[in-house]
């Protein structure tokens, strides 16, 4: 991949914590986060079970892609950025393991869903390997990037994906349709604009554009790729006002449902919310 000797393989970063643990109000004030910020605004119920009680739920298949797909591009992107030579195999082994280790139980498959999910989410890598519009020789600011920036109100926390050479940040994203544009800006404005945010505060540079790469699940997967200038004042504001009512919220401890049919459908903690009073 690059022009290097052979080395041992790369370190395989520890696997993401699968469960929030709980939190008490004093430490969702003191510091947010995009995820925080996107479940508190869509359902602040759904936010007390997830992160007051922090309680612990079978994830859907889907995410298990998500999440595999996610860990697997962090080790090809960790080899890269350090210029390591990555031995034949070793990815599909590492996300052999992750596959097995990270569901620990927690998800009913069908019978040959597995097995069918699994392929699904290697084709996904395999295409992203091929068609990356990242030249592999591009050096990169930082892969899996802790980040955090203070808003004297609270604290902004997050994990960037990447971040390309001229401060591209880009976010990977799997997905079981093909993305519109717009709309995906609009769906993950709140996220890039924390992401830009915390970038300008770590660097003291404006980030030039910030990178959606979606992976396609069909049935022959595709990249798509968005592109988003860098965040306006306008843009700006609307997540410092959105922060804003977070604070207030939980301060209040305002934890009303906010019921859909698509996102009802599909709640993990959907019983819980009918027993709700």
């Amino acid at each position: 991949m690059n022009d290097t000797a052979t080395i041992v393989p790369p370190a395989v970063p520890v696997p993401p914590a699968r469960a929030n643990k709980p939190k008490s109000i004093e430490e969702l004030l003191a510091t947010v986060s995009a995820s925080r910020l996107n479940t508190f605004h869509s359902c602040r119920l759904k936010f007390y079970f997830n992160y007051v009680l922090g309680l612990a739920r079978a994830k859907p298949g889907a995410q298990h892609i998500g999440s595999t797909v996610h860990f697997t591009l962090k080790l090809w992107n960790l080899a890269r950025w350090r210029k390591q030579s990555i031995p034949d195999g070793w990815l599909r082994e590492q996300f052999d393991l992750f596959w097995a280790d990270d569901q620990e139980g927690q998800i009913r498959w069908e019978q040959g869903e597995e097995d069918e999910s699994k392929a699904k989410a290697w084709a996904l890598l395999n295409t992203y390997f091929s068609q990356s519009p990242i030249p592999p020789n591009e050096p990169a600011e930082g892969v899996e990037v802790s980040v955090e920036a203070d808003l004297g109100t609270t604290k902004l926390i997050g994990i960037i994906d990447l971040v390309r050479s001229g401060g591209r940040i880009v976010e990977f994203k799997t997905t079981g349709q093909t993305p519109n544009p717009e709309k995906a800006e609009h769906i993950h404005e709140l996220q890039c604009s924390c992401y830009a945010v915390m970038y300008r505060e770590a660097t003291g540079q404006t980030e030039t554009a910030t990178e959606l790469h979606h992976l396609v699940k069909l049935k022959t997967p595709k990249l798509v790729v968005t592109t988003l200038p860098a965040m306006t004042p306008k843009q700006q504001t609307r997540l410092l006002k959105t922060v804003d009512s977070y604070l207030d919220g939980v301060q209040r401890q305002d934890w009303v449902p906010s019921p859909s049919p698509m996102a009802c459908a599909c709640c993990e903690f959907f019983n819980e919310c009918r027993r709700w009073s």
